[in-house]
């Protein structure tokens, strides 16, 4: 272990799909698989590397339709830059095959199929020896807005789906986590969240995925201002305030959190190509971040004992929709895995 890193977990990884999401025609173009995992496995500090990456099973990185065989050339490529595979994004919506969790009975069965390929991707890389943790990432695949024509109606929905869902991924071993937007319905609030997961009642099979930037609007009421937790209009020079709603919020959501995304957040929302609009990543020290990362970290991953939860063997950093000139920058992953490891010497264990 370096003299850098007080401990060895959780290990530290890095999403590729900022290479994807809200890039395309009407916005950058992507950013190759390939030059992503280079870039992440040449950041390094004090000798301290990423361990792992997480994944988007979507073209042009990884199909969900890929062979065994292409998934063992992929587990070469990863394994080549001395990089593990930790949890899938599932690509459950409709414009990548999915379909609403909420919809008819043709969509919901495409949400499920496509977690059913996600899950045989998962197994064929624990398989081979590249995937050691993580979960199979997923949401309603549905807007807060046709979520609110029917708001009993359509959570009961989600939780058959979500459901049916925890059923074929039990059947490869493998774990869901449903990650809180301010943009995915009956997903849009942290309370709605803590409803819809114990309504489908599968802890040890369904949790949540916890992002450090999406879940700071949630304090915010961004599309639920009845479940907001900080003063309207609120200054950010008060504190104490902000960790107490934070307090309240992941008090409610940690027990169920299975999987984590370390992130920064200006307390603004952005949306870009055909990515709704949602919880603004920035760069870890953005003057304009309103998080104590590697603080703040410690709601998410100690308990209310202050002894590290243990709940996940990874944490993901989640930077998307970064401009391409700043993610081709070495430096930007320099400044994200400083930050990391600030969140692992805080809360880590060995």
């Amino acid at each position: 272990m370096n003299s850098a890193s007080k401990y060895t977990f959780p290990a530290l990884h890095n999403a590729m799909w900022p290479g994807l999401v809200g890039k395309g025609p009407d916005s950058e173009p992507p950013i190759d698989l390939d030059t992503m995992l280079d870039l992440t496995a040449n950041a390094s500090v004090d000798g301290v590397k990423f361990d792992g990456v997480d994944l988007f099973l979507f073209d042009p990185h990884v199909s969900i339709d890929s062979s065994e065989d292409d998934v063992k050339r992929l587990a070469d490529r990863i394994r080549a830059r001395h990089l593990a595979v930790g949890s899938l994004v599932a690509p459950v919506w409709p414009p990548t095959g999915g379909g609403s969790a909420m919809g008819d009975a043709s969509e919901r069965k495409q949400f499920v199929t496509q977690v059913r390929k996600a899950c045989e991707i998962g197994k064929t890389l624990r398989d081979v020896g590249i995937r050691r943790s993580g979960i199979i990432r997923i949401d309603s695949a549905a807007s807060p807005a046709e979520w609110a024509r029917d708001p009993e109606g359509n959570t009961k929905k989600i939780a058959q789906t979500f459901t049916e869902a925890c059923t074929v991924a039990e059947g490869f071993g493998e774990r869901l986590a449903a990650e809180g937007e301010i943009c995915w319905g009956g997903m849009h609030s942290w309370k709605r969240n803590v409803e819809l997961l114990e309504l489908v009642g599968r802890p040890q099979t369904l949790g949540f995925q916890a992002d450090m930037a999406h879940t700071l609007l949630f304090t915010l009421g961004y599309n639920a201002p009845e479940d907001r937790l900080l003063p309207e209009p609120f200054e950010w020079n008060r504190p104490d305030a902000l960790d107490d709603a934070l307090k309240t919020m992941t008090r409610a959501l940690r027990p169920w959190t299975n999987d984590f995304h370390v992130a920064q957040n200006d307390a603004t929302v952005k949306g870009s190509g055909s990515h709704d609009k949602t919880g603004r990543h920035c760069l870890p020290n953005d003057p304009n971040g309103k998080l104590d990362v590697a603080r703040h970290a410690g709601f998410w991953m100690r308990d209310d004992s202050g002894q590290p939860t243990r709940a996940f063997q990874h944490v993901c950093w989640d930077g998307c929709m970064f401009p391409n000139a700043t993610m081709m920058k070495p430096e930007t992953w320099t400044a994200v895995l400083s930050t990391m490891i600030a969140v692992r010497n805080a809360h880590g264990w060995n």
